[in-house]
């Protein structure tokens, strides 16, 4: 499973869910009792499940980290998403966002989410294929496209699994209730924040490219494109910069993030109590 950072993961999370909550509705958050939520990272889901529910809401991770992080919105236990250190029928919901997309089997996942929940299994999982941005610097779209295909084609796991996770919840023996679309947008515009200031910089001297490059050339991106990319990357980076002297640099970023829900059929239900 690939790992993110605190400030990644708060970063990339920051606002989610504050303008709209309507795509969580089909959780019925307002009648849980006890709900988990797996792979909780800095605790950004389950913070707006604590303040949507009157229910009890439980965090889990394998980063002891984001455990910390999490444990200021709610209490947090270390865990792997595939052997959940609870008992069977622990919880009235279990439910992950931005995990599936990261691990090799989804469905075994999905198959250990079944096991501890006697009602709903759901996941918040985007579509990374179907990004959009929109910047005042002319090649910023271009170029980020480039660099996130050459990355997700240097990636095993299924980063477009949000746009369907049926086959993976039908893998798990879960009946998919439903399934809705959420756009997590995110801006920059002035005044600019210190993040803002600092992914800039990260762009004009390549750092973002660096950091990414082992996984950017396991697909078929050759070194020799990596450089040419990263040269045109510093150039756009440099432009960015200033455009923000200026105060005319603006950037938008929608993410589509599609919430799946399934309830736990009678052959989920069999396989679950016949393990032990």
């Amino acid at each position: 499973m690939r790992e993110f950072s605190e400030d990644y993961l708060r970063r990339t999370r920051a606002g989610m869910w504050d303008d709209s909550r309507a795509a969580l509705s089909p959780l019925e958050l307002d009648s849980r009792e006890r709900i988990l939520d797996v792979g909780c990272g800095t605790g950004e889901l389950s913070r707006v499940l604590a303040a949507e529910s009157p229910g009890a809401v439980i965090g889990c991770d394998a980063d002891s980290e984001l455990l910390r992080a999490a444990g200021e919105f709610v209490p947090a236990v270390a865990g792997d998403a595939h052997r959940l250190p609870f008992p069977d029928d622990a919880f009235d919901l279990v439910v992950c966002q931005a995990l599936l997309i990261n691990l090799p089997d989804p469905a075994a996942a999905l198959d250990e989410f079944a096991r501890v929940s006697t009602d709903l299994v759901a996941a918040v999982e985007p579509n990374n294929e179907a990004v959009e941005i929109e910047s005042s610097v002319r090649a910023e779209g271009a170029l980020e496209r480039r660099a996130r295909d050459a990355y997700l084609d240097g990636i095993d796991t299924d980063v477009a699994l949000g746009a369907d996770a049926r086959e993976a919840f039908d893998d798990a023996a879960l009946e998919v209730l439903e399934t809705r679309r959420y756009d997590h947008v995110r801006t920059i515009e002035p005044p600019y924040s210190d993040g803002a200031v600092r992914a800039a910089r990260r762009k004009a001297t390549g750092a973002g490219l660096a950091d990414d490059r082992e996984t950017m050339l396991d697909g078929p991106l050759t070194a020799a494109e990596y450089d040419e990319l990263r040269s045109e990357w510093r150039s756009m980076g440099r432009d960015v910069i200033d455009q923000m002297e200026e105060r005319e640099y603006r950037r938008a970023e929608a993410v589509p993030f599609f919430v799946t829900v399934g309830r736990l059929s009678d052959g989920a239900d069999t396989r679950t109590h016949n393990r032990g």
